[in-house]
């Protein structure tokens, strides 16, 4: 893991956390990749006793942030509603624009909701040139972006409830 990645695993001020609830909302495009993201994250939650968490999956990564408005809005007034929300996917390069068009337009969905929402959506996403990339990214070289995203909703929740009190 580069040094740049090492503070973001830092947990000050993320314990004591356990009842905060977050929702991942995936991809089934390269599960093979989006399952090990999720897992990596499911064990970083459990670390921190984070037991409300729930999952929604979905065809691809272009859908991701329509997913995580409608699980916002299917939540509110029910006492269900999350205090972070994390997408994850993975999106591969190919031979074509296509992947130039699904990353600026997952970006911005993402960037739309953090912007709407009064809860932190957490980027997930893999934007990567080949699978290895991906795979360098699950424990790797560049840390677990599992574990990561993870520790960022919880920092984010933590940013929350400090903001609320003052």
């Amino acid at each position: 893991m580069s040094d740049n990645n090492k503070s973001l695993l830092n947990d000050a001020g993320i314990l004591n956390l356990e009842d905060a609830s977050v929702v991942m909302v995936y991809t089934e495009w390269n599960d093979h990749i989006i399952n090990e993201l999720v897992a990596g994250c499911e064990k970083s939650l459990a670390q921190y006793k984070v037991a409300k968490t729930n999952k929604i999956v979905v065809p691809g990564a272009f859908e991701l942030p329509y997913a995580c408005k409608q699980y916002w809005e299917a939540t509110q007034g029910t006492g269900n509603q999350p205090g972070a929300i994390i997408a994850f996917g993975c999106v591969i390069r190919g031979e074509t624009p296509h992947f130039d068009y699904v990353c600026k337009a997952v970006t911005e969905g993402i960037l739309q909701l953090n912007l709407q929402l009064p809860v932190p959506v957490i980027f997930g996403i893999l934007t990567v040139d080949n699978e290895q990339q991906a795979l360098d990214r699950l424990g790797g070289a560049h840390g677990h972006k599992g574990e990561e995203a993870a520790i960022t909703a919880l920092k984010m929740i933590a940013l929350q409830r400090s903001l609320a009190k003052s």
